[in-house]
């Protein structure tokens, strides 16, 4: 790579966005060593010997490794300033292994997950840390399962429920615009207080691409998204655009 491309990387929109997010958590740090120092890994570790992997699942960053999640889950909680505000309802949609309600309890917020309940691990590692759980699964223009009441903030990491089916040459068929904005107006009406916060943090694309098209960035800021990196932040009122700091 020549000096003039490694300049040009470094003052990108996401290096900027990253610099950001580093210097926010800088201000209010959080002790990953000290969360975990209340786990027992040693039982995570027999726990997945009792689920063992499935035949050809990937053992990259395997959930067992808590010192890996809580480290993730850690900058998702600082960038949230949930370390800092008062006591939220939280729903996180997809919630795997459980690591993200774990931290957030820890910080005095009540939370509930939603998974498809396809990982048999899940069930003992969400039993192992406490967090209460629903069975449901994410379909397009399908509501989401009857919860029984509202949230402060939903969430949604590493998103993969938009994803339908994969072609032959490995690209995926997604959601359609009006799929997502089924999505997004199903939460807010029907999960998000009037206050609430939606979070949805995706994974880059195969080729380390933005999720964010210029037609997805479009429709979500259409939608009153606030976007910073490969998130997007909604408000109850798509007329407000919300903060990640709201404390």
């Amino acid at each position: 790579m020549r000096p003039s491309q490694k300049l040009q990387k470094l003052f990108t929109r996401d290096a900027a966005e990253s610099l950001w997010e580093h210097a926010c958590r800088w201000t209010h740090p959080v002790s990953s060593r000290r969360i975990l120092a209340g786990i027992d890994q040693a039982e995570l570790v027999k726990l997945r010997e009792h689920y063992p992997y499935r035949p050809n699942a990937r053992k990259i960053n395997a959930y067992e490794d808590a010192d890996y999640w809580v480290g993730v889950n850690v900058k998702r909680v600082q960038d949230l300033w949930l370390d800092r505000s008062p006591p939220l309802d939280i729903l996180d949609l997809g919630c795997g292994p459980g690591y993200f309600l774990y931290l957030c309890r820890m910080f005095g917020h009540k939370g509930l997950g939603l998974d498809p309940d396809d990982e048999p691990f899940f069930r003992g590692t969400t039993k192992f840390f406490g967090v209460d759980r629903v069975v449901g699964r994410i379909n397009a223009q399908a509501p989401l399962p009857e919860l029984g009441k509202q949230f402060d903030l939903v969430t949604a990491h590493r998103v993969c429920f938009h994803r339908i089916a994969r072609c032959e040459n490995g690209e995926w068929i997604e959601w359609t615009e009006a799929d997502w904005r089924f999505f997004i107006n199903d939460i807010r009406t029907r999960f998000l207080k009037p206050d609430g916060r939606l979070l949805l943090e995706f994974n880059r694309r195969a080729d380390g691409s933005s999720f964010f098209t210029p037609e997805l960035r479009t429709l979500f800021e259409s939608q009153g998204a606030r976007i910073v990196r490969w998130k997007a932040l909604l408000a109850g009122n798509p007329a407000d655009r919300p903060r990640f700091k709201q404390i």
